[in-house]
């Protein structure tokens, strides 16, 4: 039997098997409980191919994240240190090609990066929970890096997303109140955040040679130090000729979100599954959260933070709450 036709068999067993408050609607589209987490329907199948069959190099690296964390970010980031030997900022590939293209998701549902002739390492990303992440990945000697954002944050980025995707100008207007209930249930998109962020940093702790940990905010305050905490991390450091040269300041400038933001790719083109690649880039702000959320709403996340993370030590930065 082929692996495809596995994959097939199982998604349907699953389906079948599913109660009836293991199946959501989000602006009209089926999400399935499986494994702990919530599974747009479109990303079922491949997410269950690349747990069952993503077979991972010693040397590849992992670039996970919840949905709207700063993966494009992130993504640019990791492809300008691990290969600026090969490109200078002024023909960096990034300037042509979303990140999305250079970095495959692994769960992407066109398998775009079985298409892809890789040079050493292998870059790719996804926003499966680690729980979920194949065997082969977490017992291999492959880097992973994870990036986090306050929730606050990630879930009024992933609300604008939602509302646009896929850029479908007929689509209903998803309704804020009801999109914020579903995300403190756990009702999302690789949700809920709270495990697929624990999920992560419990490992990080575990394995701090496999897995970094990093908090989108942090890299905001002081992104030269981070980029070369990446680098260091990914075994691509910086010499101290190269830091002369302003090496990390040009990576910083070139992956910079106004900078990326203004591509003619970025504002023009589209990503492989047909989405605007405008819609990676909307603030790129730290707190933009206050200009949505309700005293009632905050209030709400207050409490969840602090149930969930409290007793992990892992905090967020929060401005003026």
């Amino acid at each position: 039997m082929s692996k495809v036709k596995e994959v097939d068999d199982e998604f349907e067993a699953i389906l079948e098997n599913l109660e009836p408050n293991e199946k959501e609607l989000i602006n009209g589209k089926p999400y399935y409980y499986h494994q702990g987490f919530w599974i747009a329907e479109f990303l079922f199948r491949s997410t269950i191919s690349a747990q069952r069959n993503f077979v991972a190099h010693e040397d590849d690296i992992i670039l996970a994240s919840c949905p709207k964390s700063g993966t494009t970010w992130l993504k640019a980031l990791v492809f300008s240190i691990v290969n600026r030997t090969r490109f200078a900022p002024t023909d960096s590939p990034l300037l042509k090609v979303n990140p999305h293209d250079l970095v495959p998701f692994l769960e992407s549902p066109s398998r775009i990066f079985e298409k892809i002739v890789f040079d050493q390492p292998r870059l790719f990303s996804t926003h499966m929970p680690h729980q979920l992440l194949s065997l082969s990945i977490k017992t291999s000697d492959s880097k992973i890096v994870y990036i986090s954002r306050n929730p606050m944050d990630q879930f009024i980025s992933y609300w604008f997303y939602t509302c646009k995707f896929p850029n479908d100008p007929n689509a209903e207007p998803v309704d804020l109140e009801d999109f914020f209930d579903k995300f403190c249930r756990g009702i999302h998109n690789s949700g809920p955040f709270w495990d697929h962020v624990l999920g992560y940093w419990k490992a990080s702790l575990e394995r701090p040679h496999k897995i970094l940990f990093l908090k989108y905010e942090e890299l905001k305050k002081d992104i030269g130090f981070n980029i070369k905490r990446l680098a260091k991390f990914l075994g691509f450091p910086f010499s101290e000729e190269e830091e002369r040269r302003g090496v990390v300041e040009e990576i910083s400038t070139l992956c910079s979100f106004e900078k990326m933001k203004n591509f003619d790719v970025n504002k023009n083109g589209h990503w492989t599954l047909g989405i605007s690649n405008s819609l990676f880039f909307r603030k790129g702000e730290v707190g933009d959260w206050k200009n949505f959320l309700t005293p009632s709403m905050v209030e709400r996340m207050e409490k969840l933070l602090q149930e969930k993370f409290g007793e992990h030590n892992l905090t967020f930065e929060l401005p003026d709450l």
